[in-house]
């Protein structure tokens, strides 16, 4: 399981004491969770006003940074088409595992200086994650209109007899070409009706050449025949065809325009596969950038919370814990009775929705009295 819950917890006499009865009350008598301190840094504490506006912001800008993270994993998983089973080994924090990264967090001091405001730090994450998506949007679109374009000569070449690309079917030595007289036809008939072409094809029109068939090709329905006729008979040739299930597909011999196609297709490919590993070098580089901000995000969601719950001086302990899923419920209730004597109202879970509490933006929909923001590394649901 991949959800980890963030709480913090005011400092007993020390912070340590702090994390000790928590991995007494979780870990030590019962398997309620795997616990890991959560380290955050001694950031700059700022007004009270500066943090209160600062809640709200992070809550939204938390939101948009989790949806820039899912759409760039979403969008690799994507590009790696038949190979998405490959997908979680590109997706890596600074080198690691996403579980990892998590419960091994250390602050990134040279991306996001602790000297800096906690207005700066989030200006500098929503400037790096607006410019991350604001790429994703463009060599998107870029490789996907490649992809598209590939794809549609792809179907061209693919689909039914009546409608696909011929130019690696027929040659020019199948046509009666440069006559000013003569022409030669392409008709799909069902494999059902070899016999009948075979046997009637001669008469279905006046002036069509004798023993001038030949099958080119054939898919699983059908197969491709050429007759040569007179110009002259082609309408009375098709209506008569059509009414024994044999149909005449429009099309003329164009040296230059099978070459062209040819070539777009082998243009197409090639561009792809050039594109193919830059794309997934950003995409791996990116993903990682745009977690390890939104991580760090979640980090100052705790410090701005925990300053505005518990007071200064700073003196919290931020705990990560990854639920034994059989008990989550179980382990919501040992940390409610742990906690409960941080906020006498909130004894019980208390939706948001029927209170409303200065200064705080919980974008759950549950309260807790203790700090909590939920991490889940499971991004996607991979098939």
């Amino acid at each position: 399981m991949t959800e980890f819950w963030l709480i913090s917890a005011p400092g007993e006499k020390t912070c340590q004491q702090t994390w000790d009865t928590l991995m007494t009350a979780t870990t030590r008598t019962n398997n309620l969770s795997t616990n890991n301190k959560f380290n955050i840094p001694d950031l700059k504490v700022g007004t009270l006003d500066v943090l209160v506006g600062l809640s709200d912001e992070l809550a939204k800008l938390d939101a948009f940074v989790e949806s820039v993270v899912k759409k760039v994993a979403q969008y690799m998983a994507d590009v790696l088409e038949d190979s998405r089973d490959k997908v979680q080994e590109n997706l890596l924090a600074n080198g690691v595992d996403l579980v990892t990264y998590v419960t091994r967090f250390q602050w990134d001091m040279a991306k996001y200086p602790i000297k800096q405001s906690l207005k700066n730090i989030s200006e500098i994450i929503t400037k790096q994650v607006t410019q991350i998506d604001n790429d994703l949007k463009a060599r998107a679109s870029a490789y996907n209109n490649l992809k598209g374009n590939l794809q549609n000569l792809e179907r061209k070449n693919a689909g039914s007899l009546l409608t696909r690309s011929l130019a690696d079917i027929v040659k020019k030595d199948d046509f009666v070409l440069d006559s000013e007289y003569l022409i030669t036809m392409l008709v799909v008939v069902p494999k059902t009706n070899y016999n009948d072409w075979q046997r009637t094809y001669e008469t279905l029109a006046e002036m069509v050449v004798p023993r001038s068939t030949n099958l080119l090709f054939e898919d699983q329905d059908s197969g491709l025949f050429t007759v040569t006729l007179f110009r002259k008979a082609i309408d009375d040739f098709r209506l008569k065809a059509r009414e024994n299930k044999f149909m005449l597909r429009d099309f003329q011999y164009n040296e230059e325009e099978m070459k062209a196609d040819k070539e777009e297709m082998t243009r197409l490919s090639t561009d792809k596969k050039k594109q193919f590993g830059p794309l997934v070098r950003w995409l791996k580089v990116n993903f990682s950038e745009a977690f390890i901000a939104w991580i760090h995000i979640k980090a100052l969601r705790v410090f701005v919370e925990s300053v505005l719950r518990y007071g200064l001086p700073v003196n919290f302990q931020a705990m990560l814990l990854q639920p034994n899923k059989k008990n989550m419920k179980k382990l919501r209730e040992v940390l409610n009775d742990l906690y409960k004597h941080l906020d006498s109202g909130a004894a019980a879970i208390i939706d948001q929705s029927t209170m409303d509490i200065p200064g705080l933006n919980l974008s759950q929909q549950e309260y807790y009295p203790y700090v909590y923001y939920k991490i889940d590394c499971n991004l996607l649901d991979f098939k």
